[in-house]
């Protein structure tokens, strides 16, 4: 359940701001957010990445951001203000992977990958929180894009499953300390397979490591993952923004979680069901170190949701 009571309208001269539009879903979503009229801060890192949106439209600003750099989100959020004076719905899309052997991963590119993926959306969450609450009407959505990757994981992307593992945390923590009266919503968006060449462009490859050869499960994937054959199969980025539209633009209870694509939702019950045996198999363990009262102790936590 997400952290906030009442059901969410998105206004209709709604303004978006989304971070990652120079391609795939972020470029896809400013496309459409366009289409329907409403006002649009697209941002990337380098603002030539965004000539596929109108240069002279007052309901468009377009912004070179750099997620990793808390004072390019605070110059960023100050110039979008300036224009349009409030944001509704805020996308963290900006994002990319490591693949490889994680023994073999730099902590500095690990680190780096953490203050786009995690850092960035932090930042920019944040700010989101205080204008959508101090703006007048007060509220809005966060949406942050984290994959099916945020809930299961996948051999050689350690680096990129804590991050967006971290999102995931974070978000849910986050939802659940707004006041209901703020009418601020926070909706984590789980996509799995995506045809925005990722693989080529989203994906920085560590160098393999001796000790693992061509029979290791990270190899392995990393034939399928890089196989055209494979992504045909994938969702199509503008069906994945049409969605997400739907999700803020439909009314109602704003989902905290919303899985998009048949592999995002198969591997997600697989991984649920598999957790659902874990624990039944471990109750007898878990229950015998505790203490009476401890159940109802986090029933009271359950119940804050």
């Amino acid at each position: 359940m997400n952290g906030t009571k009442q059901p969410y309208d998105l206004p209709e001269d709604a303004v978006w701001f989304i971070t990652g539009c120079s391609s795939g879903i972020g470029r896809a979503l400013a496309e459409h957010v366009v289409s329907q009229n409403q006002r649009l801060v697209a941002t990337a890192r380098q603002i030539s990445a965004l000539s596929y949106l109108p240069n002279n439209s007052p309901n468009v600003l377009k912004l070179s951001l750099d997620v990793s750099s808390p004072t390019s989100i605070d110059a960023a959020v100050a110039t979008a203000l300036s224009r349009f004076h409030r944001l509704d719905v805020v996308v963290n899309n900006a994002g990319y992977a490591i693949y490889g052997d994680t023994e073999n991963a730099s902590l500095d590119t690990a680190h780096k990958l953490m203050e786009t993926n995690f850092w960035g959306t932090v930042g920019l969450t944040t700010h989101a929180m205080r204008i959508m609450r101090e703006q007048r009407p007060q509220g809005g959505v966060v949406m942050n894009v984290t994959s099916q990757g945020g809930r299961t994981a996948y051999q050689g992307h350690a680096f990129y499953h804590a991050s967006k593992f971290a999102v995931e945390g974070f978000t849910e923590s986050v939802s659940k300390e707004v006041l209901p009266k703020w009418n601020i919503h926070f909706c984590l968006i789980e996509p799995g397979g995506v045809k925005t060449g990722y693989v080529d462009k989203g994906m920085v490859m560590i160098p393999n490591h001796p000790a693992y050869g061509d029979d290791s499960p990270t190899r392995v994937l990393e034939r399928y993952i890089k196989d055209p054959e494979m992504s045909k199969s994938w969702a199509d980025a503008g069906k994945v923004a049409e969605t997400m539209w739907e999700v803020v633009n439909e009314g109602g209870d704003i989902p905290l979680r919303v899985p998009l694509g048949p592999d995002a939702w198969a591997g997600l019950m697989a991984e649920n069901e598999q957790q659902r045996k874990e624990l039944e198999a471990g109750k007898e363990r878990a229950i015998k170190v505790g203490n009476a009262g401890q159940a109802e102790s986090i029933a009271f936590l359950i119940n804050q949701k």
